[in-house]
């Protein structure tokens, strides 16, 4: 189905390929970089910041400024995930599991360049995507109903405590008390406060920025200093050939497209975003069996999934903006403000009446992706550099750093004592063997499984056969099954 005629895109081209529009897209990139990779500023921040400043400014200028810190904003997070365990926005949570451990390993080169690689052939995937299905997506994202995001929500939390430690039943215990942090605060069907012990800052839940920072940062500072590893600790980082790259890239092919198409498609679901579409891609990532080949492929496949469906989220969450109105996820929902700046009501009737300027924000979509290749593979030697630095100098720093994130969210002290106390929790957690990603990711999916699973019943009657009779979410509950299955037995067999 060709949506864009041939002149519309060339139209769409010469109005972006400007030099005084390109040197936007390149300051978005570059924005998108600082907010990425710092924690507790991410690109949905970057780009509301920015978002005021687009008054007067011409669509092109407003679509490159903003959209280039979309972009690289989504990658930039993967940075601080990789090299010091704290994920720059929740999205890169996932790959800070095997980014890290590459790191740890000397092997930063190699994690960041996939991470870069992988990211923009994700957003790439999921621009085309958008180029071609936007109309057809979207209204088969309108099937869902809450029946199915209660499945689909259940799935993701599964496949993540499955496939992220050693113990599947860990696992799944690591995931319900992500599960039950998840129930702290106004209870959003019944109107209850829960679990809040009088403080209204809780009112509105843990905020999933400062658990990230304390399960991932936090504990992992702790876990170190516990361990009293010193510079020798420390393995000398290796340098990638990027001649390596492709090779890598094709062994993983049919991984890097199907983590693209999950991200895709996540992204398209209005409300999701990027961090359930990194967290399913990583759970079906096949990183498990890719263990007899050896860490290094593992970790690779898990780097790729993850990073892959977290960009690949950008071009999905267009597809509800531009068609129907509604956003995909936080930074999309920024966005509308910004059209509605320039005099653009985004809807069924926008590529219709506004096909040129859906063209100038797929080809300022292209630069930004190819400009955030460039600058990401030419600084991905000097970051690792962060790794030389004595645990006794890089730690401080790190506490520093996470600190700062969690000021910065309200710019109230209370987020910083909550750092503190999840960080020591999750740092006993990790002394008995629990993994931190199914707690993570049971915070960010609890919610939305809870939330789901009563307006599916209240919608049917109280009927929980419901779940299992509607097609899409039968399936899920199928694969939900299976995942179970193959984890049971592939820890009997290990035992």
């Amino acid at each position: 189905m060709d949506l864009i005629p041939l002149d519309t895109i060339l139209a769409g081209a010469a109005a972006v390929f400007q030099a005084k529009i390109l040197l936007w897209v390149l300051v978005g990139v570059l924005v998108g970089f600082v907010f990425g990779a710092s924690p507790g500023l991410t690109a949905t921040t970057g780009v509301a910041i920015a978002t005021p400043l687009t008054f007067g400014a011409s669509f092109e200028v407003a679509m490159a400024l903003l959209l280039g810190i979309y972009s690289a904003g989504y990658f930039a997070g993967s940075i601080p995930a990789i090299l010091i365990n704290t994920p720059g926005a929740p999205g890169n949570a996932a790959t800070a599991l095997d980014g890290y451990r590459l790191a740890r390993a000397g092997k930063a080169d190699l994690a960041i360049s996939l991470a870069v690689v992988a990211s923009v052939l994700g957003g790439l995937i999921s621009l085309a995507i958008l180029m071609v299905a936007a109309p057809n997506l979207a209204n088969f994202a309108l099937e869902f109903t809450s029946v199915e995001y209660f499945a689909l929500g259940l799935f993701g939390l599964i496949c993540v405590a499955a496939v992220s430690g050693g113990s599947l039943v860990k696992g799944i215990m690591g995931a319900a008390m992500g599960m039950f942090l998840g129930t702290i605060g106004i209870d959003e069907v019944g109107g209850t406060t829960r679990f809040t012990f009088g403080l209204y800052e809780l009112q509105g839940g843990v905020p999933l920025i400062p658990a990230l920072i304390a399960f991932f940062a936090v504990a992992e500072m702790l876990l170190q200093a516990a361990a009293r590893q010193d510079a020798a600790a420390l393995p000398p980082q290796q340098v990638l050939a990027l001649a390596r790259l492709p090779g890598i890239l094709l062994r993983n092919g049919w991984l890097l497209l199907k983590s693209s198409l999950i991200g895709t498609f996540i992204g398209i679901l209005p409300g999701t975003g990027p961090t359930i579409a990194s967290w399913i891609a990583f759970g079906q990532s096949g990183r498990a069996k890719a263990e007899a080949l050896g860490e290094e492929a593992a970790a690779t496949r898990g780097v790729i999934a993850a990073e892959s469906a977290n960009n690949a989220v950008t071009g999905g969450a267009l597809v509800p903006l531009l068609t129907l109105g509604i956003p995909g996820d936080t930074v999309t929902a920024v966005l509308i403000g910004a059209l509605l700046i320039q005099g653009i009501d985004p809807g069924p009737f926008f590529i219709i009446e506004h096909g040129d300027l859906f063209a100038q924000i797929l080809i300022i979509l292209l630069v930004a992706a190819l400009m955030t290749l460039v600058l990401g593979l030419g600084a991905r030697r000097v970051l690792p550099r962060i790794l030389t630095i004595p645990p006794r100098v890089l730690l401080p720093l790190i506490a520093v750093l996470c600190a700062t994130g969690g000021f910065a969210i309200n710019n109230a002290p209370f987020e910083v004592g909550l750092i503190a106390v999840l960080g020591v929790l999750g740092y006993v957690l990790a002394r008995f063997g629990f993994p931190m990603a199914p707690i993570v990711i049971g915070l960010v999916l609890g919610p939305i499984i809870e939330v789901n699973l009563r307006n599916g019943l209240v919608a049917n009657d109280m009927d929980v056969t419901v779940f299992a009779t509607r097609p899409i979410s039968g399936a899920l509950l199928l694969a939900i099954a299976g995942t179970l299955a193959w984890s049971a037995w592939r820890a009997r067999k290990r035992g």
